[in-house]
C-alpha cells in the first residue's frame, strides 16, 4: 500500500509562487496550508503540526531565518527552505539554524517533488534515527552495533574519525549538514573554524567507500556549504571534489 503524501505548509508570500505550488502539489496528491507572512507561518505551524514545513527566506514581516529558529524550538519534521538568495552565507546560515535543505529559485516542480520525497521517506524514522542499528549504502552496509562497515560482506577498515564521519552523515542521510556543523559533532566545539579538517579526512574516506572518488556517487559535496550522503547512489555525473 502506498504511503499517504504528507501534509505540507508552506511560507511564501509572492502570490505566484502560492498559486504555482498549490496546483502543482494539488495534483501530486499533497495538502498544502498557505502562509504569507512569518508570523502566519509559525500560527498554522502550531495549529496543523505540518509533516513538512516550506520556508521562504525573504519575508515582509520577520525573516525566514527566524521562522526557522522559532520552528526548531519545539518543530522536530524536516523543513526546506525556497529562497531568491543564492549565497552562500544565505545557505550556511539557514541550514546550521535547523533546516534539512536548500532549494534556489527558480526551481523546477521535478526538483521539489524529489526533494519532498526524499523528506517523507525519512518522516517514519527521524525521531528515533539514533536507534536504527543497520544502514544501506548501495553496496555498503553500516552496522552501528558491531562498528563494522563492509562492502559485500568484506570489512572496509576506517579510522576512528573516518567512522565517526561517516555515522554521522549517515544518521542524517540526505540532509546538507554545514561544515561547522560536522566538525562540531565530529571534531568537537573546538574545531568548529578548521575545515581544513574536514576536507583531508572525507577525501580519505572517499578512498576507501567511493567506486570512483573522483566521481563521487554517495558522499557528495553541497559547494561552499558543506557535505550530504545520498540518500540513494547518484548516477555517475562530471568530478566532484571535495
Amino acid at each position: 500500500m502506498t504511503a499517504p503524501l504528507a501534509n505540507l505548509l508552506l511560507v511564501e508570500d509572492d502570490p505566484q509562487i502560492q498559486r504555482f505550488l498549490a496546483t502543482a502539489l494539488d495534483a501530486h496528491g499533497y495538502t498544502l496550508r498557505i502562509a504569507g507572512t512569518g508570523n502566519e507561518g509559525l500560527q498554522l505551524a502550531a495549529l496543523h503540526q505540518p509533516d513538512i514545513a516550506i520556508v521562504d527566506i525573504g519575508l515582509p514581516d520577520i525573516s525566514g531565518l527566524d521562522v526557522i529558529r522559532r520552528l526548531r524550538e519545539w518543530f522536530t519534521q524536516p523543513i526546506l527552505v525556497l529562497s531568491a538568495r543564492d549565497r552562500e552565507n544565505d545557505k550556511v546560515a539557514a541550514l546550521d539554524l535547523g533546516a534539512d535543505d536548500y532549494l534556489t529559485k527558480p526551481f523546477g516542480i521535478g526538483e521539489l517533488l524529489a526533494r519532498l520525497r526524499v523528506m517523507q521517506r525519512h518522516l517514519g524514522t527521524r525521531d528515533a534515527k539514533h536507534e536504527v542499528a543497520r544502514i544501506d549504502l548501495g553496496d555498503i552496509t553500516l552496522d552501528l552495533a558491531t562498528r563494522r562497515v563492509t562492502r559485500g560482506g568484506a570489512d572496509i577498515h576506517l579510522t576512528p574519525i573516518e567512522y565517526q564521519l561517516l555515522t554521522t552523515l549517515a544518521r542524517h542521510r540526505g540532509k546538507v549538514l554545514t561544515h561547522r556543523q560536522l566538525l562540531r559533532e565530529v571534531w568537537g566545539a573546538a574545531h568548529t573554524e578548521s575545515p581544513q579538517y574536514l576536507r583531508i579526512y572525507m577525501r580519505a574516506l572517499r578512498r576507501k567507500i567511493e567506486t570512483d572518488p573522483a566521481q563521487p556517487r554517495l558522499l557528495l559535496t553541497e559547494v561552499g556549504v558543506g557535505y550530504r550522503l545520498a540518500d540513494e547512489p547518484e548516477p555517475a555525473t562530471a568530478p566532484k571534489t571535495a
